[in-house]
């Protein structure tokens, strides 16, 4: 069946579904940058309600396996791919990609110039759009709210607190949209961890008595979190905290600084961030929209621990007094290069840092 994808400046792209669309789909039009890890992409929660194109041409190649999702669901709008491979072919496949979104009632629009789309996206940014089977001069997106305007946490966190038990420190996860793969990633390095929900009171956090927290990744506007900052910045006083994408804006936000959108935001396997204290760069994996103004920073406490090489952007933050520190891209990766992986480790020796200060106080 044809389709299109029709922008909000009018610019409009044709395509072939390979799934069914009974009606028109709305959601933001965002572009990834990567070779692989189209199925963590697809169940990546920080993804909720945008249109995923692809800029790798050929997507679906490796199949469907049970190991790498990154959450129970299916999170984008929409997939948008240039060519795609409907069967996949893979020794731990168990079924396609186009057979999975089928299942979850995402549409997949095929066939498409990815490239050109990508094009008009880093012209104009990241935009509203439908993908639609009707004539593109009869859709309109002026009915549409803003992806900014809307509140997605709710939607992909947690709604009651998950244990997750192992021998070593408590980290408590609040989670705003979590990868699994961060939780695992603590596990991996004998955390016991729990899952809090996006909504949990700096009480709440507390009754846990854990030794360090982590505020984790999720879709959206940080904005749409100011009657939690209050709590946040309590955690950032009380214990050891690493914020991670989103958890680093509200960190930010929480102390006083500034958030603002991207033209195009960060999304793929392949951004370079260098240390400032280090000059060491590392090849990270992102996918975010906003990001923090450094110029807001003056008088909150933090400074800049990361840059985006490309854009100069802030990518991760310390704060000068307190065992806190946050990195915009994601350590734990998946998809992506692991070389900052270690920062998980950083985090934990400044957990027991605190705990073995805490035995001597």
């Amino acid at each position: 069946m044809q389709g299109y994808i029709v922008l909000e400046n009018g610019d409009y792209f044709t395509g072939t579904l390979c799934t069914e669309l009974n009606n028109p789909v709305y959601g933001e039009a965002v572009f990834f940058t990567g070779m692989t890890g189209y199925q963590e992409v697809v169940t990546d929660p920080s993804f909720h309600g945008q249109m995923v194109v692809f800029t790798y041409p050929l997507i679906g190649q490796y199949g469907w396996n049970a190991g790498d999702n990154e959450s129970k669901s299916l999170q984008p709008q929409a997939l948008i791919i240039n060519t795609l491979e409907e069967e996949g072919d893979h020794y731990a496949s168990e079924t396609s990609l186009c057979s999975i979104a089928e299942a979850n009632d995402v549409p997949v629009l095929t066939d498409v110039d990815t490239r050109s789309l990508v094009k008009v996206l880093r012209d104009n940014g990241d935009m509203q759009a439908v993908i639609t089977t009707e004539p593109p001069k009869e859709c309109s997106l002026e009915d549409q709210a803003p992806l900014a305007e809307l509140m997605l946490i709710p939607d992909v966190s947690v709604q009651k607190k998950i244990k997750m038990n192992n021998d070593g420190p408590h980290i408590v996860l609040w989670d705003f949209g979590t990868k699994e793969s961060i939780g695992n990633a603590l596990v991996e390095l004998g955390c016991a961890v729990t899952i809090m929900p996006w909504n949990s009171t700096f009480e709440e956090i507390q009754a846990e008595k854990p030794d360090g927290v982590v505020l984790s990744n999720g879709p959206g506007n940080p904005k749409q979190m100011q009657h939690l900052l209050s709590d946040i910045k309590q955690v950032a006083e009380s214990y050891p905290v690493m914020g991670i994408c989103l958890g680093h804006q509200l960190l930010a936000l929480a102390h006083g600084a500034e958030t603002e959108k991207l033209r195009f935001g960060h999304r793929g396997a392949n951004q370079p961030v260098i240390d400032k204290e280090t000059n060491c760069v590392y090849i990270t994996s992102q996918n975010h929209s906003y990001v923090v103004k450094e110029e807001s920073l003056n008088g909150t406490g933090f400074s800049v621990k990361f840059h985006n090489i490309n854009d100069g952007s802030v990518e991760g933050l310390v704060h000068n007094a307190r065992a806190v520190f946050t990195a915009q891209f994601h350590p734990e990766a998946h998809p992506g290069p692991t070389d900052s992986n270690g920062l998980f480790q950083q985090f934990l020796t400044v957990v027991a840092e605190g705990k073995e200060a805490a035995l001597h106080a």
